[in-house]
């Protein structure tokens, strides 16, 4: 029994990792590594017995602009154990190794834990903490007019994808806080599940990626100086909400809540969260590991 992490171009143990992601979570990261996308800031700390992973913790580097600033953060994520080898300890002595390695060398650390789990992380010096969500009503003059319309971007083939992590890479974002240098865990997202949700917006030269439901526009974030407003419109007339999966550089139009997601509770440490305890921030929908 040992603990491996940093290999990802290890054949054996991927597969065996992957075999695990997929019966606890049903997902599997072998596409987003031939794809090229998983990169060095992804890194799994496994336990493995006789050659297979049975227990996982998996460190994701998720550095953020916060307010113009780079925070150096970091999400747990993908934390499983077969369910032959639970109750040995194995997450424990995950984790441990995983504080060790890690704290103090960055701003923060965050995990996103199901509700099976709370009383765990507390004893690694994790805790609770809010996050908040913005949404507000749109009007019809604010929708109508001559505004271009938003263009599907195509991201079926690897050349979009190429084109994409560039714009990911060069342009900011229209956000109080956005993940920087790691395009691989957006393209997680958007190689697969999100194909469907990414759009030019001619009108100020921005991209957005987001999910028209009805009268109703989920937007993950705007990739360019594209306002909200801006983009909003560029879907038509008919949007009557918009509803943010990012926090805003401007919150003063919105409406704030805080976020309730079903199963689902945001953990952290660091000195980070303990200089900003009242940030009304919200980490972006499709930067979650």
């Amino acid at each position: 029994m040992e603990i491996i992490s940093s290999y990802r171009d290890r054949d054996d143990l991927r597969a065996s990792f992957n075999d695990l992601a997929v019966r606890t979570f049903g997902l599997s990261f072998e596409d987003w590594y031939q794809n090229g996308f998983w990169k060095e800031n992804y890194n799994p700390y496994s336990m493995v017995e006789d050659g297979k992973v049975v227990s996982n913790v998996s460190v994701n580097q998720c550095d953020m602009n916060f307010q113009g600033e780079t925070v150096r953060l970091i999400q747990l994520g993908t934390i499983m154990t077969d369910p032959d080898h639970r109750g040995k300890g194995y997450a424990r002595k995950l984790m441990e190794r995983v504080i060790s390695d890690y704290f103090g060398r960055v701003d923060g650390i965050y995990l996103f834990a199901n509700d099976s789990v709370l009383g765990f992380y507390p004893k690694f010096g994790f805790r609770t903490a809010k996050e908040y969500q913005y949404a507000k009503e749109v009007t019809g003059a604010a929708s109508a007019g001559t505004v271009p319309k938003a263009e599907p971007v195509p991201m079926s083939e690897p050349q979009d994808w190429e084109k994409m992590k560039r714009i990911l890479a060069e342009k900011p974002q229209n956000s109080a806080m956005y993940m920087v240098g790691n395009t691989g865990l957006y393209m997680f997202y958007l190689s697969q599940f999100m194909q469907e949700n990414v759009y030019y917006i001619p009108g100020c030269d921005s991209y957005a990626i987001a999910e028209p439901e009805g009268e109703t526009l989920v937007l993950h974030t705007i990739i360019g100086e594209g306002s909200v407003d801006d983009v909003v419109a560029s879907f038509g007339e008919g949007i009557r909400k918009v509803i943010l999966c990012f926090t805003p550089r401007d919150p003063s139009s919105f409406e704030k809540e805080e976020l309730h997601e079903e199963d689902t509770t945001l953990f952290v440490q660091g000195r980070f969260f303990d200089a900003h305890p009242d940030a009304a921030f919200m980490f972006q929908s499709i930067t979650h590991a």
